[in-house]
C-alpha cells in the first residue's frame, strides 16, 4: 500500500489545491482552450461508453462513483436510478459535484472525500472509476480492482492509459523533467500485463482518442 498511499496523496494534493478551479470549468460548459476542448470531448464520450456498460435502468442498484470529481457521472448515474455513492480524493471536487447535483436527484447520492477503495463505503451491484486509477502502476491497479471486486457483484468498469507511443513519449518526457505544478504522471499500461496480473479477469471494452485525451475501458469481473 505504501506506493498507493503515496500517489493518491500525490492526485490529492494536484486536484484539491492546484487544480479545482481547471476541473471546474473543464468539467462545465464555459469556453476552453482548444487542447482542452478537446479532452472535454474524450471524456464526453468515455463517460457515455462507461455508462453504457451498465443497464439504461438503474432503480434498485448500488453504484460506487469512484473518482467522481465534479459529478458528472453521478448525475447520469442517480437520473437512471441507482443509489449512488460518489467518492473523490479531492474535498473540492466533491463540494462541486455537491452543488451541481439537481436538488432532484439528492436522496439518491450518498457523497464522501477519501479513499475511493476503502471497504467502509460498503458493497455494489458495479463500480465506475474513470480516469482515477490512471496514475497508479500495474500492482497498484492489480490491488485496487482486487478491493472493488470483494465488495462488488457484478462488474468495475475503469480506464486506464493504453501504452501506445504518444503516451509513451509524453510519460518519459513528464519523468525527465518534473513539474511540482504539472498533474501527477499518468503511467500508460499494456493490456496484457494488466490482465495478467489480475488474474485474467479483465475484458477491453474500447478505446477513446480525441486530441489529447486518449484512454481505454476495460471490465473487471470479480
Amino acid at each position: 500500500m505504501a506506493d498507493y498511499s503515496a500517489t493518491r496523496d500525490r492526485v490529492e494534493q494536484y486536484f484539491d489545491r492546484s487544480a479545482t478551479k481547471v476541473w471546474e470549468r473543464l468539467t462545465s460548459d464555459a469556453p476552453v482552450s482548444r487542447i482542452r476542448q478537446t479532452v472535454r470531448e474524450g471524456r464526453d464520450k468515455m463517460r457515455a461508453l462507461m455508462l453504457g456498460r451498465l443497464p439504461s435502468d438503474l432503480r434498485g442498484a448500488r453504484v460506487l462513483d469512484a473518482g467522481c470529481g465534479a459529478g458528472q457521472m453521478t448525475a447520469e448515474l442517480a437520473a437512471r436510478g441507482a443509489d449512488v455513492t460518489a467518492v473523490d480524493i479531492s474535498p473540492a471536487l466533491v463540494e462541486i459535484a455537491r452543488a451541481r447535483l439537481p436538488e432532484a436527484l439528492s436522496q439518491r447520492v450518498t457523497f464522501a472525500a477519501g479513499d475511493m477503495t476503502a471497504a467502509h463505503h460498503g458493497s455494489f451491484d458495479y463500480v465506475l472509476a474513470m480516469d482515477s486509477l490512471i496514475y497508479y502502476g500495474t500492482p497498484d491497479i492489480a490491488a485496487a480492482l482486487d478491493r472493488f471486486g470483494a465488495r462488488t457483484r457484478e462488474a468495475v468498469v475503469f480506464t486506464v492509459a493504453p501504452k501506445t507511443p504518444f503516451l509513451m513519449a509524453f510519460w518519459t518526457l513528464g519523468k525527465a523533467f518534473p513539474r511540482a505544478d504539472r498533474s501527477p504522471t499518468m503511467v500508460p499500461h499494456a493490456f496484457d500485463t494488466l490482465h495478467k496480473a489480475t488474474g485474467g479477469r479483465l475484458r477491453q471494452i474500447d478505446r477513446v482518442s480525441r486530441g489529447f485525451y486518449i484512454s481505454e475501458c476495460l471490465e473487471y469481473r470479480p
